[in-house]
């Protein structure tokens, strides 16, 4: 199977799509999957219903590869829910794959999770005490444990009662054999939205999901929000006990994560990317000859940068989309390469040239290095450095694959330590206040933690990728 290329790069979030009253329910589901896979690209699975059964097909690997004509057969229902898997919680195995299918007493439950708990490895070791067995070493299973301990009597408050007793970040889509439900963390850190299509309605991570099937964007699901569609329709609960006092978008949705042409937090991806360089344009303006983005995150904030500088925009690099994870790793040599098999350098754009390369972010420093080296061997005259967003300096807790300080090259490094180490004639970050400028609400409304440190929830005991694995069934931490 197809697998992306290890890199530095921060690591995909996880991607939802779901859709209910649609008689090709799990083949629309495939495609709304299909459309964000850059979301995760590990696992994927896909949920139906029928209303009396439900049934499931997941395995690790890309959507088009783990899907096929025969096992979506196999999926009958007019309602779907569908993931795909980047790890942040847990190993990337099969028995970790989403969605989860979960036979309770009350009813069978389908999960589908995107972000991180904080509190994960204190609920899951009181809820081991007490006689839970979980199946997974990802923390979106404790939610259905919770729900399924719950001793109110509707499906709803049970819902709303487990919500209270998890903390972090979390978009959610749940099916059940006759209806799917779309929740939203209070803080609103990952994205969430509603589209209709036809009479079915539709829940996805991205709204370029709904552009692939032809479905109109409805709204985006509020933070702290519940949403549950079946035949009766849409029902949306918004329970006081989910409410926070601010808001916590995760900026890095709007500079990485989703693709250019989704509509998230309320504004298109590539226009605040543009407006992201056109900033840093102004906030370290240099002499060059040429603008070079790095694709595919690179490439609208390099339009705004050359845009705003005057300086012409050119394909300096060209990225290879049908990257394999080699198996021949025998050698420095043959690993050296890896860089080059996923980004080739136009060598007759950048030679003698000098070259402003605009990426949207450094995070460990090893490939950016790489691909420096590779800039001066394809005979760049001077090659500046631009990164449209600030330097990464702590981890984040909710959802993005880095959970230790001294991963960070801009955590043990000053800046021009950093500039030194790749090799470059000038090195510009983008500042904190630039960046904020750019976006559509105020700045008390998003997450900076990554940059500043500032945690909108803090874990109430130290976590990382592994602590479910390390920890839970062993005792006290």
């Amino acid at each position: 199977m197809r697998k992306r290329i290890c890199s530095e790069k921060l690591k995909e979030h996880c991607g939802l799509f779901g859709i209910f009253g649609h008689r090709d329910a799990s083949k629309i589901t495939y495609l709304g999957l299909y459309a964000l896979q850059h979301r995760g690209e590990e696992s994927c699975g896909i949920v139906s219903g029928d209303g009396k059964r439900m049934y499931l097909w997941r395995d690790m690997g890309l959507v088009a590869d783990v899907f096929n004509e025969h096992n979506l057969s196999a999926l009958p229902g007019r309602l779907a829910i569908g993931h795909t898997r980047y790890s942040t919680t847990g190993s990337s195995v099969l028995k970790n794959a989403q969605p989860l299918l979960i036979d309770c007493l009350k009813n069978s439950i389908a999960i589908a999770h995107n972000g991180n708990l904080v509190n994960s490895v204190v609920l899951r070791q009181a809820l081991e005490k007490t006689g839970s067995i979980f199946q997974t070493t990802c923390d979106s299973e404790i939610i259905v444990h919770l729900m399924a301990r719950s001793r109110e009597k509707t499906f709803v408050r049970r819902l709303i009662s487990s919500l209270k007793k998890i903390k972090g970040a979390y978009s959610l889509l749940l099916a059940t054999e006759d209806q799917i439900i779309g929740v939203r963390d209070p803080y609103g850190f990952r994205p969430l939205c509603l589209g209709k299509l036809d009479n079915a309605w539709c829940l996805a991570s991205e709204s370029c999901a709904f552009d692939l099937i032809g479905a109109r964007l409805v709204r985006d699901i509020r933070p702290g929000e519940i949403v549950f569609i079946n035949k009766a329709g849409v029902r949306s609960f918004e329970p006081k006990e989910l409410k926070a006092s601010h808001h916590a978008h995760c900026i890095f949705e709007h500079v990485y994560f989703a693709r250019p042409d989704s509509i998230i937090f309320g504004e298109t991806v590539h226009l605040v990317r543009k407006k992201l360089g056109q900033r840093l344009a102004q906030e370290h303006p240099v002499d060059a000859d040429i603008v070079v983005p790095v694709p595919d995150s690179g490439t609208s904030s390099a339009l705004g940068y050359s845009y705003a500088s005057g300086i012409p925009l050119d394909w300096g690099v060209i990225r290879n989309h049908y990257v394999g994870r080699t198996f021949i790793q025998p050698t420095q040599q043959i690993r050296d390469l890896g860089v080059k098999i996923k980004f080739n350098i136009l060598r007759d754009v950048v030679k003698d040239k000098r070259v402003v390369i605009v990426d949207d972010s450094i995070v460990r420093g090893t490939t950016s290095k790489k691909r420096i080296r590779n800039f001066r061997q394809a005979g760049a005259r001077e090659i500046h450095l631009r990164i449209s967003c600030p330097p990464h300096k702590f981890p984040c807790l909710y959802g993005i694959d880095f959970h230790r300080p001294d991963e960070l090259i801009a955590n043990r490094y000053s800046l021009e330590d950093i500039k030194k180490f790749l090799d470059v004639d000038s090195l510009g970050y983008l500042s904190l206040e630039g960046m904020l400028t750019c976006l559509k609400y105020p700045k008390s409304d998003y997450c900076t933690a990554c940059w500043t440190g500032d945690y909108p929830i803090k874990p109430e005991k130290t976590q990382e990728k592994f602590s479910l694995e390390k920890y839970c069934g062993q005792g006290e931490i």
